[in-house]
């Protein structure tokens, strides 16, 4: 099953097509604290994701929360190869968006639906143009 989802998407990304697995969570993720910035694997003991690796994966998250250091956590995350491929939001705040602009991974957010819907494991295709975002999401197919 086949599905697309349009959105916003970070204008210095001119034309930028990534494809990956879905990670997804319905938790918001604090950089600084919840992801080992060397292995890309979330470390917080309560969230949803624990002991899970954002390396390579199109990470799907409602938002991020917590300190104004997440920017330099996103480089350092990418500067030991442990990024993901890319961020899709439902809202993007200013620490995604400066960590993802710093780092260089694509980020898009305002979907005209939710991004956290998407099945963990889905393939997601994302095309960034000039500021806009199409995703589209190929789901598992599971047997009955």
């Amino acid at each position: 099953m086949e599905r697309e989802l349009k959105g916003v998407g970070l204008r210095s990304f001119k034309n930028t097509i990534v494809e990956g697995q879905a990670l997804v969570t319905d938790s918001p993720i604090t950089f600084l604290g919840f992801v080992d910035h060397i292995t890309g694997k979330i470390v917080q003991k309560d969230h949803p994701l624990y002991g899970l690796s954002i390396k390579d994966k199109i990470l799907i998250f409602p938002r991020s929360s917590g300190s104004t250091v997440g920017p330099y956590v996103l480089l350092n995350i990418k500067s030991h190869n442990s990024a993901p491929k890319a961020i899709l939001n439902r809202e993007s705040d200013s620490i995604t968006v400066s960590g993802c602009s710093v780092a260089r991974i694509p980020l898009a957010y305002r979907f005209d639906s939710d991004p956290t819907a998407i099945t963990n494991g889905a393939l997601v295709r994302l095309h960034l143009r000039n500021g806009t975002a199409i995703v589209k999401i190929t789901e598992k197919e599971t047997k009955v």
